[in-house]
């Protein structure tokens, strides 16, 4: 298991899949499953601030995530989710959702069961997120944890909204980006913060190839790589 973590805008979606698809390995994106719940939070008209409707909301939740990380797709039930969760009404409550104790346990026994399944299946997997190397894969045999400075992060997330047809001015992009940095990282369940033993790879001036060949080096220097067993599953 490779654990990848770090902030918005880093590039950590774009890196895990391209880094799972050299290896032949399954793929885990932990964000869209709490932006999946904030998503059923968000339609079940509950407030983001109340605990513990939003903990029964997240228990309650049909959620599927494919780990293949070619072919991406999340729903609700039987509907496709994958692009309303990175609207902007998903992304101002993200962080208040996530912050919640019971989302985090219950999302938390379900990643373990994804991981498992999948490593069984396929023999390995990257997963990333905010908290993989802390709370989620401790023993992880690589922790990397990619970081960039905020200007780069905004801009990457301008950029990346505009390509999929989300309209925000960078100074709005950045304000967000930081707004979730202090919450993501000042909250008391598992906050964002790289564990002792990770690796720390500032992506500011590096491409998505130039990041994903420097932790394919840290692969090979810890002899991960491995053979697919077959493709992702749900």
């Amino acid at each position: 298991m490779i654990a990848l973590d770090g902030p918005s805008g880093t590039g950590k979606s774009t890196v895990a899949r391209r880094l799972a698809t050299a290896l032949g390995a399954g793929y885990l994106d932990t964000g869209a499953m709490y932006r999946t719940v904030t998503l059923a939070v968000l339609r079940a008209e509950v407030d983001p601030g109340d605990a513990a409707a939003v903990g029964q909301v997240a228990e309650d939740v049909d959620l599927r995530i494919s780990t293949d990380p070619v072919d991406q797709d999340v729903r609700l039930g039987d509907e496709s989710v994958s692009a309303e969760i990175r609207g902007q009404a998903v992304t101002m409550a993200v962080s208040a959702v996530s912050a919640v104790p019971k989302v985090r346990e219950v999302l938390r026994l379900r990643q373990w069961r994804i991981i498992e399944d999948v490593c069984a299946v396929q023999g390995g997997i990257v997963v990333e997120g905010r908290d993989i190397g802390t709370a989620i894969a401790p023993d992880a045999p690589l922790k990397v944890f990619l970081t960039a400075s905020a200007d780069a992060r905004a801009l990457r997330r301008a950029n990346q909204d505009a390509a999929e047809g989300r309209r925000s001015t960078l100074e709005a992009t950045r304000a967000d980006v930081e707004r979730r940095d202090g919450l993501d990282s000042s909250r008391a369940a598992s906050p964002l913060q790289p564990a002792d033993d990770a690796v720390w790879l500032d992506s500011t001036d590096l491409d998505i190839e130039g990041v994903l060949g420097r932790i394919l080096d840290l692969v090979d220097e810890r002899g991960l790589r491995g053979v697919a067993a077959g493709p992702g599953r749900w």
